[in-house]
């Protein structure tokens, strides 16, 4: 059985939750999962392990459950949504998947300093769309924080995927759902794709439901009135704002996709999404699916370009489009389709959560 085929079955089960065998052996990973989520937070709350703050503001955005739910959009709006409150904001990742070891800077306010491979595919990805804000990537948020301050004068740091982390104090945070089947089967990792219980949800200052129309939020709404009564709702869509090609970087119209034979691929946390997009532009294969963070191989490039000898082109997205520099693909364009996080309601309370810390 494949990478793809297992992962597939996983992110199926995680839907829909798993029977037989399957549910047993899964349901007591699951309990000692969730047995060291407890010891953590037990030795946090007696002082044995202690978070640190920053004298800056700090914004996570994170979710409680496994990829898929528009982090990287959302971190992008933060950092924009800091700077026009008069910040100098900078992001801060563990940069999942990278080679490199320790705190690094991914980029300043005047470069790109690492490869993909030595930053990450999503930390590059920012520096590539945020072009003059710091990037940093470390396991210890902390350290890496105090570089983006001490290195690059940030005044504010958003934390990339920072729910779960306990080594930084955060001024906010903000959790990401999807709109519909937001927490999946319920159950925690590995039997389901929580990361930690509901209860989580308290800590939220912001939630955010990313979906295609308000009505499909309903489950999130009556998680966040269980679990964090009073926090604001905030809900989001992920729209295509642009298409450029992948080698040569030259805008495509959107409208072209719909016009040709597009064959689309990802590899993502729901390629289900990014098949969402594709088709609302006209788009009607189906997307061929790569595992999560997928770096591709040359035989992956020219499987691709076999099943793509007929087509006007190949589609996919910009996190894979991180993970295929290097290839050069001898075959149809490639197209690369970017997307923003939209907010649909809630755009004043997202303001009214950043402006407590507006620069005089």
């Amino acid at each position: 059985m494949t990478v793809r085929t297992v992962g597939a079955r996983l992110t199926t089960g995680w839907d829909a939750g798993f029977g037989g065998p399957a549910s047993v052996a899964l349901g007591a990973a699951s309990a000692a999962y969730r047995g060291l989520l407890e010891t953590r937070g037990w030795l946090y709350a007696r002082g044995m392990l202690r978070a640190r703050s920053l004298p800056c503001p700090v914004v996570s955005i994170g979710n409680l459950t496994v990829g898929g739910t528009g982090k990287t959009p959302a971190v992008e709006l933060a950092v924009r949504t800091l700077a026009e409150l008069g910040h100098r904001p900078a992001v801060v990742s563990r940069g999942y998947g990278r080679k490199s070891r320790g705190v690094q800077v991914v980029a300043d306010t005047a470069s790109i300093h690492l490869t993909p491979e030595d930053a990450g595919d999503e930390p590059f990805l920012l520096a590539h769309r945020l072009p003059g804000t710091p990037v940093v990537v470390g396991a210890d948020r902390w350290e890496a924080a105090r570089r983006a301050i001490d290195a690059c004068d940030a005044t504010a740091i958003v934390l990339d995927d920072g729910l779960q982390q306990r080594t930084l104090t955060t001024s906010l945070d903000v959790v990401m759902a999807r709109a519909r089947k937001p927490w999946g089967n319920g159950r925690l990792l590995p039997a389901g794709p929580l990361r930690e219980p509901l209860t989580g949800l308290a800590r939220a200052g912001l939630v955010v439901a990313t979906g295609p129309r308000e009505s499909d939020s309903d489950e999130v709404a009556e998680s966040v009135a269980r679990f964090a009564p009073g926090v604001p709702l905030v809900t989001a869509t992920l729209d295509p704002v642009s298409c450029w090609d992948a080698m040569t970087l030259a805008p495509v119209p959107l409208s072209r996709l719909a016009a040709a034979r597009v064959v689309p691929f990802a590899g993502i946390a729901r390629p289900e999404a990014f098949a969402s997009t594709v088709r609302e532009l006209g788009v009607k294969d189906d997307v061929i699916a790569f595992p999560d963070h997928h770096w591709y191989s040359g035989d992956d490039v020219r499987t691709l370009v076999a099943r793509a000898a007929s087509a006007d082109a190949l589609v996919t997205t910009e996190k894979d489009w991180v993970r295929l520099r290097g290839h050069r693909i001898e075959g149809p364009p490639v197209y690369v389709v970017s997307v923003a996080l939209v907010l649909t309601s809630g755009a004043a309370a997202w303001r009214a959560a950043f402006e407590r810390w507006r620069r005089a």
